[in-house]
């Protein structure tokens, strides 16, 4: 399994993708939008690239967990995504993600200026690491289940 997140903007595009076991999310170069086609021509690269078999796309829903406008927006790539490559897409919940982001770079004591040059990046390791730790079995506190 070797999945590719996606933070969609606007303006840009925030890739990361996982590592060949599914376990480790890595940032690649942001993507400028350059309208659909191209996005799209752009994403099918990576998918050659890295050998891809899905997409993890951040899904901005609302605090209260409804879909607004860019939700919409998002589903609509997502479609036109899974037509063009025939991979599947799974979207997964971004909320607060950029919020993380900025304080992860605020850490590492990033400047400004590095922040706005990578903040995409980190929102899609975010996104498709949380997507790819939901993946593994929670190990029980009791070691093994008993067998029936």
């Amino acid at each position: 399994m070797r999945a590719l997140g996606l933070d969609l903007g606007t303006k840009t595009i925030g890739l990361a993708v996982s590592d060949e076991l599914g376990i480790t999310a890595q940032g690649l170069p942001t993507l400028e939008r350059r309208g659909p086609r191209k996005d799209l021509e752009s994403l099918a690269e990576r998918v050659a690239e890295f050998t891809i078999d899905r997409f993890v796309i951040g899904l901005p829903l609302n605090m209260d967990g409804s879909e607004g406008p860019r939700a919409e927006f998002t589903r609509k790539f997502g479609t036109a995504l899974e037509e063009a490559t025939k991979l599947p897409v799974i979207y997964w919940d971004e909320r607060l993600t950029t919020v993380a982001a900025h304080a992860a770079l605020s850490e590492v004591g990033a400047s400004k200026k590095k922040r706005r040059e990578v903040i995409d990046q980190v929102a899609a390791v975010l996104i498709l690491q949380g997507w790819l730790d939901a993946q593994r079995p929670t190990p029980s506190i009791y070691g093994d289940e008993p067998a029936d």
